[in-house]
């Protein structure tokens, strides 16, 4: 037999275990735990060593078990020890073979157990004495469960402000699981848009995040309070799991500067609009334009259709096709903005070229050197100078006390304008 065993205990105690893992733990010649699991243990002639600063326990539990005749050690751990608990530090500091494991339940598992919700999809994440930043990426892709361990120094206070710095385009709905399997046990919504949302009673407690279809007030699309440009990813809808895909506000103010729109633009083509975003900040700049909006994806057509519908914006018009086939049936363009080609950049720069009314704009946003060589080589060939902006930005979050910067994707536009012959036509 393995002289150490590491036993998972809940809050129900001893009754929470099999009569084969108690026969375990009173043969034991030594008994490892904090105050909360010893206690739970009967008055036994059995010895005690008290579990704080884990790494004081490795001397004596070696000692214990090279000086008596038959060891068996147990160490009582919380829920599963080999999810986010002691057990890879016991792995490090004794060796593989000394060591046997008897898991419990863990708190992620009894809390969706209790929300009723399957979980075997769910990122389960802790905030012991860990940094935030696994959440942060887990939040911009939109996973659809998240499990978060917090503890005194990830409050969720500062867990429910980083949620709001994100300035996420969809939301959660967020559970506080406290004692779970315990007298006090306690499940409470809480609402992450607080600064200081219900806080924890119970050291022992779990954070659920469960995103929530997005439902946006169509009267909003009205509201004056909104900018003029610079609309807040939230003012979307977007792919769920996926909300990183919409162009980001700062990044999509530049493209309209690029753009170089003004009160004489009649056409604009949006090739690749995914959601619809850059096609909805042009149509209210230019409430006199006709947008077409091309996207390949069902469900970017859809999108862009709830976004008009969402901003009661009536001049853009969402095509569902492949770029460059379906230019053919479109007017020619003053402005044309390639957000995503589809893997045809080839063949839609000529096309869209050829398209593109005499002083027109064409810009272009890329986020691989590849395709911006790409580019650039077919402007060279057409004898183009094109005016190429690198863009690097990053969004203050806080992280407890503190705040940091965290960076948007770099993106870099390239822009051509069409040139006019003396004669009015192009060259």
């Amino acid at each position: 037999m393995t002289p150490i065993h590491v036993v998972g205990i809940g809050l129900d105690g001893l009754a929470g275990l099999g009569a084969t893992i108690q026969d375990l733990i009173f043969r034991a010649t030594l008994w490892v735990g904090s105050d909360r699991p010893l206690s739970y243990l009967p008055d036994r002639p059995i010895p005690r060593l008290g579990l704080g600063d884990i790494s004081e326990i490795v001397d004596p539990v070696k000692d214990h078990i090279q000086s008596h005749p038959d060891p068996l050690v147990i160490i009582f751990a919380s829920g599963d020890p080999l999810f986010f608990g002691l057990g890879r530090f016991l792995l490090e500091v004794f060796p593989r073979d000394w060591l046997t494991f008897h898991p419990h339940y863990s708190a992620a598992q009894l809390a969706f157990s209790r929300l009723k919700v399957p979980w075997q999809d769910a990122v389960v994440l802790s905030g012991h004495g860990r940094s935030l930043e696994p959440l942060i990426q887990t939040l911009q892709r939109g996973a659809e469960k998240i499990a978060i361990y917090t503890d005194a120094h990830q409050s969720l206070g500062e867990i429910a402000r980083l949620y709001q710095s994100l300035g996420l385009p969809v939301t959660y709905q967020a559970w506080l699981c406290e004692n779970l399997g315990g007298d006090k046990e306690r499940l409470e919504m809480i609402d992450l848009r607080d600064s200081e949302p219900l806080q924890p009673l119970s050291p022992l407690n779990i954070l659920i995040l469960l995103r929530q279809p997005q439902v946006l007030d169509p009267a909003n699309g009205q509201d004056p309070s909104l900018p003029l440009l610079g609309l807040g990813e939230q003012e979307f809808y977007g792919f769920p799991d996926r909300p990183g895909l919409m162009t980001k506000r700062e990044v999509r103010v530049l493209i309209l500067a690029e753009l170089g729109l003004s009160a004489d633009v009649a056409v604009v083509w949006d090739i690749g609009a995914g959601t619809g975003s850059v096609s909805i900040e042009i149509a209210r700049l230019l409430p006199n334009a006709q947008v077409y909006a091309i996207e390949k994806t069902a469900m970017g057509e859809q999108l862009i259709r709830k976004n008009c519908d969402r901003h009661r914006i009536q001049t853009i018009t969402a095509i569902r096709g492949t770029a460059p086939a379906v230019f053919a049936q479109l007017p020619a363009p003053d402005r044309v903005f390639l957000g995503g080609s589809g893997g045809y950049l080839d063949a839609i720069l000529p096309e869209a070229w050829s398209r593109l009314c005499p002083g027109g704009v064409l810009v272009m946003a890329f986020t691989t050197l590849e395709h911006q060589g790409r580019v650039l080589d077919w402007c060279q060939g057409m004898n183009q100078q094109p005016q190429v902006l690198q863009i690097n930005l990053g969004r203050s979050i806080p992280l407890g006390p503190y705040t940091r910067l965290e960076p948007l994707n770099p993106v870099s536009l390239i822009r051509v304008v069409k040139p006019m012959s003396r004669m009015g036509f192009s060259i």
